[in-house]
């Protein structure tokens, strides 16, 4: 019997004005009443960032908390390509329904439609926003916003600022932070790890701490709380991903009762410098946005190592070009990376591994002139020479795939909200907007529609209803959280095995890759789910965390999130395996067409998967949200 009733609480009618409905049918907390309720954020990046200082602007009291030295550290500043709006800028037939329709198709059919229209029509708001801030996005001569294109897409909608968008839009949201810290309405926590959830009569009332430079472990208290936590991506040890960046904060709230929804709807990004050596400890992202002047080719014969330059033209496969006419080297990431491998297989990649592609441009710098090609993306080559030696100007850039975002997360209603009561989940943290795969430059926007704009609204809903301050730090929920934590934090530093914590994590992410990354298939699935099942196994018996409990530890910080991607890495096989189809970044071999395209089972799979924690030896149970298609209807992917 389900113990869970999964409710979207989306709005019916026309889908044009549904978002302009709930607002008006949420309840409000008026002015004075504001300043009576504390508001907890966990996370500083762009969702967290925005959310805090819009919270605080509107008069509530907020703790925000982020483990970096510094909210300017988020990992937000790594999205680098831009953000996607719906302005029509470049009069070339773009519209609000344009980029819910591309989103919703870029996505494979696997996204809730209230949403992600929600998201297309705010889009237009928070470039607004970020202007009024000051936000250098590129202008055409005349002054107007320049747009570039990226894949998913025929029309150009990404607004950016060179090759650091991600930088310039948190550099916007930390101004806006600042402000209200300076104002007493946000106090900030900076160095300090969320560990756990605190319920008090089933509702999110407050969170467990660890400060990261003495150790101290401590609750927090308020009337709502809110995780902005990011992604899941360093499940696989490489990724593109900073390196602190982790599942705890919404892993722990699963297991306090948050349903964790598409767990295994991964991203892998197709434009990532190759692996180099055993010694990597993270992967380097080329933004996406060089697929606008870069063309991707490899040899056409196996084995040939002959240098790029020497290779003539008609020697030469363009094969996204050749599959693909109608959107070329702009196809979406999903489908870029499976066709990357593709090549890749049959013996044609290139450089020393064979696993990779060239990403030349050649042509672009003929047609335009070495200036402009610097002007739009000066930095990203720089970085790219500084790391491989090798001058893009000069030689093709040489890329391959690597995992880079995780559309799934906790499942959340059309309010932000989890299956916890009082407990929000925002950006990367939740499951909402993005289906099966997430078309480029749409990351920043989710982040800060949900932090700037949904946010704000939803949770006054939620605290009209919540009598303010009622928790304390004395309560026996506050201090039975504290002592849990505490007893795991001494079971870590107990278990004095042989084996580094780092060593555990690179053997979970090479099964978690090999059976759960580009492709995945029956067999491998089966198998990876009894491999980490011995490798959590054997991790709380021999794993060795050195220093102690009371002072900067990051052995120990480690040690904690890599437990918590040992059980998450498990569901993520089980979610892949219980999915008997492909669809976007979700591709089962055994579901494919005869050109080798994802192959959905609409009639079987139209749903959103949200598996509920039973315990951590137990099997977790899945509930279905049924998805439904009023206005995009699903038909076969195709961008030919």
């Amino acid at each position: 019997m389900s113990t869970f009733q999964l409710e979207s609480k989306a709005p019916s009618g026309p889908i044009e004005t549904r978002w302009e409905r709930a607002k008006f049918g949420y309840k409000l907390v008026n002015p004075a009443n504001k300043r009576k309720y504390t508001v907890i954020v966990v996370g500083s990046g762009l969702a967290g960032a925005s959310a805090a200082a819009t919270m605080g602007e509107l008069g509530y009291n907020v703790k925000c908390f982020c483990f970096q030295d510094s909210p300017r550290r988020a990992h937000s500043i790594a999205a680098q390509g831009g953000i996607n709006a719906a302005k029509n800028y470049q009069n070339d037939g773009d519209s609000v329904y344009r980029l819910f329709y591309d989103t919703v198709k870029g996505g494979d059919f696997r996204a809730r439609e209230s949403n992600v229209y929600r998201l297309a029509q705010i889009s237009v708001d928070i470039i607004d926003q970020c202007v009024a801030q000051g936000v250098p996005f590129a202008r055409e001569y005349g002054g107007i916003l320049s747009n570039r294109s990226f894949g998913g897409a025929q029309v150009s909608r990404t607004f950016y600022a060179r090759g650091q968008t991600g930088q310039q839009l948190l550099l916007g949201a930390y101004q806006a932070l600042s402000r209200q810290i300076g104002a007493g309405k946000v106090k900030m926590y900076p160095r300090t790890e969320m560990l756990d959830v605190i319920l008090v009569d089933g509702k999110a009332k407050g969170i467990v701490t660890r400060d990261l430079v003495t150790g101290k472990i401590e609750s927090h208290m308020a009337d709502a709380v809110v995780l902005g936590t990011g992604g899941y991506g360093n499940v696989y040890y490489l990724s593109t991903n900073a390196k602190g960046s982790n599942c705890t904060a919404i892993w722990r709230a699963h297991r306090k009762g948050a349903l964790f929804g598409n767990p295994c709807y991964t991203q892998i990004h197709p434009t990532c410098i190759p692996v180099s050596g055993d010694y990597q400890s993270k992967l380097t992202l080329m933004s996406e946005s060089l697929r606008n002047d870069g063309r991707i080719w490899v040899p056409k014969n196996p084995g040939d190592k002959r240098k790029p330059q020497d290779i003539p033209e008609n020697e030469r496969d363009y094969y996204l070009e050749r599959k693909y006419p109608s959107f070329g080297n702009l196809v979406p990431r999903d489908v870029a990376s499976r066709n990357a491998k593709y090549v890749c297989d049959e013996g044609r990649g290139v450089g020393e591994t064979g696993l990779g592609v060239y990403l030349d441009f050649a042509q672009s710098i003929e047609r335009l002139g070495e200036n402009v090609i610097a002007e739009r993306y000066g930095n990203l080559f720089e970085m790219y020479e500084r790391i491989t030696g090798d001058n893009p100007y000069k030689v093709p850039m040489r890329i391959f795939p690597a995992i880079h975002y995780t559309m799934g997360g906790l499942w959340v209603d059309y309010n932000l909200q989890t299956t916890i009561p009082g407990l929000f989940a925002i950006g990367e943290a939740n499951f909402s907007d993005h289906g099966a795969n997430r078309l480029g430059a749409s990351a920043l926007m989710q982040g800060l529609s949900d932090g700037y704009f949904v946010i704000p609204y939803s949770i006054g809903n939620y605290l009209a209803g919540v009598k303010p301050g009622e928790y304390s730090t004395d309560s026996a929920e506050a201090k039975e959280a504290v002592a849990q934590v505490t007893q795991q934090t001494k079971k870590f530093l107990g278990i004095n095995g042989k084996r580094t914590v780092d060593s555990f994590h690179r053997d979970l992410g090479k099964v978690m890759w090999d059976a759960c990354g580009m492709s995945r298939n029956r067999k491998g699935l089966e198998e990876a789910i009894a491999a980490i099942g011995k490798l959590r196994e054997e991790f709380w018996q021999d794993v060795r965390v050195l220093g102690g409990a009371e002072e900067l530890n990051q052995s120990l910080e480690k040690a904690g999130r890599v437990a918590d991607f040992l059980e998450l890495g498990e569901l993520m096989c089980r979610d892949a395996l219980a999915r008997e189809e492909s669809c976007g970044g979700h591709f089962r071999e055994e579901h494919a067409t005869e050109d080798g395209e994802a192959k959905r089972d609409d009639e079987h799979f139209q749903y959103a998967a949200a598996w509920e924690y039973k315990g951590a030896n137990a099997t977790p149970e899945v509930h279905k949200e049924p998805l439904e298609f009023e206005y995009v209807h699903p038909s076969q992917r195709s961008y030919k």
